[in-house]
């Protein structure tokens, strides 16, 4: 075993990292998930960096048991050793750190998430946890506008980021309309009544020219964000902005999925972490309604045989990509054999170096294949005999 080649550190995962992840095979693959504190006593009395410290102790145990030298061991896990020394890396954490070890990999991922702790020794990877991160249902997009400028973020139910479009759309209003637009505002201000942003009683003829000037600018926002939009209609398009705006946004409006609601304040006075509190807390009613109406696209695909609740189905045609979507319970676990030659899967009461996380495989190969995969409360599959649930492609 050689020295570890590669080593990433990321603060999120893509899906071309999870893909790539997916596809790699070794003797021994380690995943490695676990809780993490975003800050507080726990970071300074270093629960977390100690928490990884017995992790890696009983993960060296179960390379020894398995024969594995000592020297190659030491190898294997020296980047998980100097990761528990990094104290710098511990005081910034975001709920969930990923870790993923093999003898020319070594990455790990800081993500918004409280892991179920879990460690995973096997010729795979681990990344059951990760997969509906992915999952198109459940992401959004979220454009929030001002005068001085528009800002695009992509989100899901666990995390936000800033998409760049600042070569797409205008910098600020005055880029769309002209810098007249400038000084008209400073004469409007200097009114009796006029010094108060975003009100226009009293000033119709004002008023009118900055609808028409607002509704050029939001026209050459949307033309930008639809260029980059084109083939993602399908995530709703939130809007935050201040409530004058969002009646002439929709008229400049082109996108299919503009959501109805929008949040109502100033973009400006609100961070990522709550913009995306507010997003979610909008959103989450309108993916319930997704995910209730794939639960009963199960049902009704169970009287037909175009669904499925046995494992010994499911993996077969998961692997052979015939599964749209998979419904797994979070804390559940099923392991086995599945043989490809003649599509057998044999289930076993424990986890060895033999066999596999079934759940683990099927969710991989519908996420490789393009499948929408949930990680639900026992309570929450459709049909609550299994653990893992599938509606077949039809």
């Amino acid at each position: 075993m050689s020295i570890v080649k590669e080593t990433r550190i990321d603060l999120t995962i893509t899906r071309d990292d999870l893909l790539r992840l997916s596809e790699y095979h070794n003797s021994s693959c380690i995943s490695i998930f676990m809780p993490t504190h975003r800050g507080g006593v726990e970071t300074l009395k270093g629960l977390d960096s100690l928490n990884l410290k017995n992790k890696e102790k009983h993960i060296r145990n179960m390379l020894g048991q398995q024969g594995v030298a000592s020297r190659d061991i030491d190898n294997l896990l020296k980047p998980v050793i100097d990761l528990i020394n990094d104290n710098v890396f511990w005081r910034h954490q975001a709920g969930g750190l990923a870790l993923f070890v093999a003898e020319d990999i070594f990455e790990k991922y800081i993500i918004p998430v409280n892991f179920e702790e879990f460690t995973y020794l096997s010729s795979e990877f681990y990344l059951k946890p990760l997969i509906p991160l992915f999952n198109y249902t459940g992401t959004f997009f979220l454009l929030t506008l001002k005068k001085d400028g528009a800002k695009l973020f992509q989100g899901n139910k666990f995390n936000i980021d800033e998409i760049n479009v600042e070569n797409i759309i205008p910098a600020r209003i005055e880029d769309s309309v002209g810098y007249d637009f400038e000084q008209k505002q400073l004469q409007f201000r200097t009114m009796p009544g006029g010094n108060k942003p975003g009100s226009f009683h009293g000033h119709g003829e004002h008023e009118a020219d900055e609808k028409k000037e607002l509704l050029t600018y939001f026209r050459e926002i949307d033309r930008g964000i639809m260029s980059f939009l084109h083939n993602k209609e399908e995530s709703p398009l939130l809007i935050c902005c201040i409530d004058y705006y969002f009646p002439i946004y929709k008229e400049a409006n082109t996108n299919k999925n503009l959501f109805v609601d929008y949040i109502s304040i100033n973009p400006a006075d609100l961070d990522i972490r709550e913009l995306h509190e507010r997003s979610w807390e909008l959103l989450a009613p309108y993916f319930d309604m997704e995910i209730a109406v794939r639960k009963e696209k199960f049902l009704i695909g169970f009287e037909r045989g175009k669904s499925s609740s046995d494992i010994r189905e499911i993996v077969p045609a998961s692997v052979a990509g015939k599964i749209d979507t998979l419904f797994v319970e979070k804390n559940a676990e099923l392991f086995g054999i599945y043989d490809p030659l003649n599509g057998n899967v044999i289930i076993q009461d424990e986890h060895t170096m033999a066999n596999v996380s079934l759940m683990n495989l099927s969710a991989k190969k519908v996420f490789e294949q393009g499948g929408l995969v949930y990680l639900v409360e026992k309570h929450e599959l459709p049909d609550g005999s299994s653990d893992i649930n599938a509606i077949f492609r039809y």
